[in-house]
C-alpha cells in the first residue's frame, strides 16, 4: 500500500538545501506567482500596522495589490526548514481545489530565500480571534452565526474527505485555522500539514503534528492518522463555538479538566447547558443540546465509531433524533501523558518512545507494539 504527500520526499533520500529555483519548480504551473517587491509594497514594507496573525511558520499580513483587492499574505519564516515542506505541501494541495468552505490560495512568491503564500483576504479573520480571543477582539456571534459556522467547517470538510480526488486530511482542524468573511461565512485554512489519502488504504502511519487539545488519541498515541482525526478536531470546535471557551487550556472544575472531559460529566449528570457561552443570552435549547452531543459522536474515543463527515453536515443541519445510546465516553489525550475515554490496554511501558509535536511545546508518547 502506498500514499501520497505532495512537498514530502522519500525518508532513504539525503535533502539538500532548497534553492528558490528547484522549489519553484515544484509549484504547480496554473500558480500565480508573484514578486518579491509586489508583495514588500502591497504590506507598506511587511509594516508590523498590516500583521493580522502568526501561523506555526510565520506571520500573515493584510496587503493591497497594484490592481486593487484586499489579500492575506503569509510570509515563512526564512530558516525554517519544515516551513519549506509545509509550504509546497499547501499550494499543492488545494491550488485547484475550490469550494465556498475553503480558503482560496491566490498565489506565492518563490524568491531568493522568501517563501510567501498569497490568500484571499477576510474581513472579520479568525474564528479564534472572534470567538476565544482577548475581549478587545471578539465579536458578539449569536446562535444562528454560531450553528452556520459549525454547518459550513463540516460542509468544507465533508468536501475535502470525500469528494476530493485523492481525499485531503488537513490535521489542523481549530478554531485559528477557521477564518470568516463579512458574512460571517466560515473557511477552512491552512494546509501545510495537510495528507492526500487515497481511497486504497485504511491509514497512514506518521509524524504527530497538530494542536494540544485537537488531537484524537489514536492519532496523538501511534500516529495513525484517518479522516476521523479531523472528525475527532471537529467536535472539540464544536464544544469551542458553543461556550466560547478554548479546549487548550484545562480550567473546568476543581480537578482543572479539559474542556471535553468536563462537557461529558454535565452530560452525565443532565447539566449540559451549564456550558453554554453566556453571552448566548437567548438560544434554542434542544438545538443547542443537539449540537453538542454531535460533539460527543465526533470524539468518541474508538475511531470507528465517529461518525463520516458528511453524516455530520446532517446530524446538524437536519432536525433528526440521535441514537444516543450508541454514545460511549469520550476519548481526549492529556498533557501529561495519559489517555482517557475507554478502556486501553495502552499502558506505559518500557517500550515507548517520546515524540515533539510540530507546532506546539509539548512532548507525547507513541506505543510501540511489542
Amino acid at each position: 500500500m502506498s500514499w501520497i504527500c505532495f512537498g514530502c520526499k522519500p525518508e532513504k533520500q539525503k535533502q539538500t538545501p532548497d534553492s528558490a529555483q528547484s522549489i519553484a519548480g515544484q509549484v504547480l504551473e496554473g500558480v500565480a506567482h508573484f514578486s518579491y517587491n509586489e508583495l514588500r509594497i502591497a504590506t507598506n514594507n511587511f509594516s508590523v500596522s498590516n500583521k493580522i496573525g502568526r501561523g506555526g511558520f510565520g506571520i500573515v499580513y493584510k496587503g493591497t495589490l497594484r490592481n486593487g483587492p484586499q489579500v492575506a499574505i503569509k510570509k515563512l519564516a526564512a530558516a525554517s526548514k519544515q516551513g519549506q515542506r509545509e509550504f509546497l505541501t499547501e499550494i499543492n494541495t488545494i491550488a485547484h481545489v475550490r469550494h465556498r468552505n475553503l480558503v482560496q490560495l491566490i498565489g506565492c512568491c518563490v524568491e531568493g530565500t522568501n517563501r510567501i503564500l498569497v490568500y484571499e483576504y477576510l474581513e472579520n479573520n479568525s474564528l479564534d480571534r472572534a470567538l476565544l480571543g482577548r475581549k478587545e477582539t471578539r465579536i458578539r456571534l449569536d446562535w444562528e452565526k454560531r450553528s452556520a459556522i459549525c454547518v459550513g467547517i463540516a460542509k468544507g470538510l465533508a468536501f475535502l474527505h470525500e469528494e476530493t480526488v485523492p481525499h485531503i486530511v488537513h490535521r489542523d482542524i481549530k478554531a485559528s485555522n477557521i477564518l470568516l468573511d463579512e458574512s460571517f461565512n466560515p473557511k477552512i485554512g491552512d494546509f501545510g500539514l495537510a495528507k492526500l489519502f487515497p481511497d486504497d488504504i485504511t491509514h497512514i502511519s506518521t509524524r504527530i503534528a497538530g494542536t494540544t487539545g485537537y488531537l484524537a488519541p489514536e492519532y496523538a498515541m501511534a500516529g495513525q492518522l484517518t479522516p476521523k482525526a479531523d472528525i475527532y478536531s471537529f467536535g472539540i470546535l464544536i464544544l469551542e463555538i458553543v461556550t466560547a471557551r478554548s479546549s487548550s487550556k484545562a480550567d473546568w472544575g476543581e480537578q482543572q479538566k479539559l474542556l471535553l472531559e468536563w462537557a461529558w460529566e454535565l452530560h452525565e449528570r443532565g447539566s449540559l447547558l451549564e456550558l453554554v457561552d453566556p453571552d448566548l443570552e437567548e438560544y434554542p435549547k434542544e438545538e443547542v443540546l443537539r449540537y453538542m452531543k454531535v460533539a460527543f459522536f465526533c470524539t468518541q474515543a474508538a475511531s470507528q465509531r465517529r461518525p463520516s463527515m458528511s453524516q455530520v453536515v446532517d446530524m446538524l443541519s437536519k432536525n433528526i433524533k440521535l441514537n444516543e445510546k450508541q454514545l460511549t465516553a469520550p476519548g481526549f489525550f492529556q498533557d501529561s501523558g495519559g489517555f482517557s475515554g475507554a478502556p486501553t490496554s495502552s499502558k506505559k511501558s518500557s517500550n515507548e518512545s517520546s515524540y515533539q509535536m510540530s507546532s506546539v511545546p509539548l512532548t507525547i508518547t507513541q506505543v510501540k507494539p511489542r
